[in-house]
């Protein structure tokens, strides 16, 4: 599932090469793409063309680009991108090949690069799976009163990164939370864009257990947690996101290579990096966790004494 790092890659591209081009058409080639866009394809189609996109927004996992109409109004919607578990938006050439789960696409106005070098004129919506999809969605105040958000996305929170995420508040929601401390960071509603793997490894920075209970969370504790997230994601990003297979590319088709560099996820066995540059003897454990994995090292993230699976 990409997260936080690979939308937010993802998201630049579309800044680059989509913001400020006009969708000339729309091709829809499968329909199960378009299941939460509940008006159906063909409004889908002409509801969206002639539109101009005029930014690239993201909250968490949520990607979504404001359109307006010729007129020049003021953006009223945005089209919603959500990329699942497999989706990719890629932009692209007519002369190559259909990808083989192409599931929308749309034509874009002519635009030429800082070079003067055409641009290409199609972005592509690719999806293996079929989890992720496209709305044209109606743009409302944010729950916090700062600037718009889709409707759909409208309970998301604020994630690390944002500049107007509020750690105090997340503090006392986490406090609230009385849960395990893994489960709150991936709970969308109350910090977004974490999914299994940047918890790992935020965990891990912060010396953390994934089932500390949250209640148990002190003011430093937490923003030593807010501030391991925000470190291991600007060190995806800079790396390009995280690429296991060829699920997740950036806009140009590039995989992101931040898991060569992975502290804890997926290194079980594997000597802790932190206790073996100090001496110690420490090793990544997976332990279940709600159905898949949690890793953590056994000697720097010891198990508390109250335990929230």
């Amino acid at each position: 599932m990409p997260e936080l790092p690979e939308v937010e890659v993802v998201r630049r591209g579309v800044a680059r090469w989509v913001v400020g081009r006009t969708v000339e058409s729309v091709e829809v080639v499968d329909p199960r793409s378009l299941r939460r866009h509940t008006d159906g394809p063909e409004d889908f189609r002409r509801e969206l063309t002639g539109l101009t996109v005029v930014n690239a927004c993201r909250r968490g996992k949520f990607l979504w680009l404001p359109v307006r109409a010729a007129d020049g109004s003021e953006p009223s919607r945005a089209l919603l991108v959500h990329l699942g578990m497999s989706g990719q938006l890629l932009v692209s050439s007519p002369e190559h090949p259909r990808p083989r789960h192409e599931r929308i696409r749309l034509e874009l106005s002519p635009a030429l690069d800082e070079s003067g070098q055409p641009l290409p004129e199609q972005l592509r919506f690719v999806d293996q799976r079929i989890f992720g999809g496209m709305l044209l969605d109606r743009l409302v105040p944010a729950s916090d009163g700062h600037g718009t958000v889709p409707e759909h996305a409208v309970h998301i929170a604020r994630d690390p990164l944002d500049p107007l995420f509020d750690v105090a508040a997340f503090h006392a929601a986490l406090r609230r939370r009385r849960t395990g401390l893994k489960r709150a960071l991936l709970d969308q509603g109350l910090i977004s864009g974490i999914g299994n793997i940047y918890a790992d490894e935020a965990l891990w920075a912060a010396r953390l257990h994934w089932a500390a209970p949250t209640e148990t969370m002190t003011a430093p504790r937490t923003y030593t947690l807010v501030a391991a997230c925000q470190e291991v994601m600007r060190r995806a990003l800079d790396a390009g996101g995280t690429s296991f297979d060829s699920l997740y590319v950036n806009v140009n088709g590039e995989s992101g290579y931040f898991s060569r560099s992975l502290n804890a996820y997926g290194r079980a066995g594997q000597p802790c990096p932190r206790c073996e540059a100090g001496g110690d003897d420490g090793v990544i454990v997976r332990e279940r966790f709600a159905n898949r994995s949690s890793y953590r090292c056994s000697r720097c993230q010891r198990r508390p004494r109250r335990f929230r699976p």
